[in-house]
């Protein structure tokens, strides 16, 4: 059985990273995010056909992540030169273009099986996504199958709601009314 996360420290992690820019590599670990919410993802591979639908849509929301005091970091057990080569690929030729974000390389695989997203057998990660609070505690997770992509509208909805410091009934949005615990 897997151990929770959620309601936890976030398990720490320093990686090394291909930059959004395509152009440089950098390092990044979890302390570096102390102080503002992080959307972290998992994906499966590079050069794959649904994970660019994904890491496209959180790079266009970026901005609208920014606004709400969060940053957004994909992590794949690809390596960061690879990272790299499919951010200098056109979208065209099934590449990503430049990103809004940086793409962590989890090459030891260590971190996918902190985080319990990892299939041994394959050797690569099921499309986990993690919110993580500005103290580092992890508040939310949902991890599917590698055919689904994820909602960047569900994404911003969650981290919204967290935000909230309330209780959200189902369906709740920004703006609708907390609960009131009787």
């Amino acid at each position: 059985m897997a151990e929770r996360l959620v309601g936890r420290p976030a398990p720490d992690f320093t990686l090394e990273t291909a930059n959004g820019d395509g152009k440089d590599f950098g390092k990044v670990s979890l302390s570096d995010y102390r102080g503002k919410w992080l959307v972290f993802f998992f994906y499966p591979l590079d050069f794959t056909f649904v994970c660019p639908t994904e890491i496209t849509a959180l790079s266009e929301a970026a901005e609208t992540f920014k606004g709400l005091n969060a940053e957004v970091l994909g992590v794949s057990v690809d390596s960061k030169h690879s990272h790299r080569a499919w951010i200098n690929t056109p979208k065209n030729d099934n590449g990503l273009g430049q990103l809004n974000f940086p793409l962590a390389a989890d090459i030891t695989k260590q971190v996918a099986r902190d985080y319990g997203v990892l299939i041994d057998e394959e050797g690569v990660a099921l499309r986990g996504l993690f919110i993580i609070d500005p103290d580092g505690e992890l508040k939310y997770q949902v991890v599917n199958h590698n055919d689904v992509g994820r909602s960047v509208d569900e994404t911003l909805r969650v981290l919204q709601a967290l935000q909230s410091g309330g209780l959200c009934p189902m369906n709740w949005k920004a703006g609708d009314k907390n609960l009131v615990a009787q």
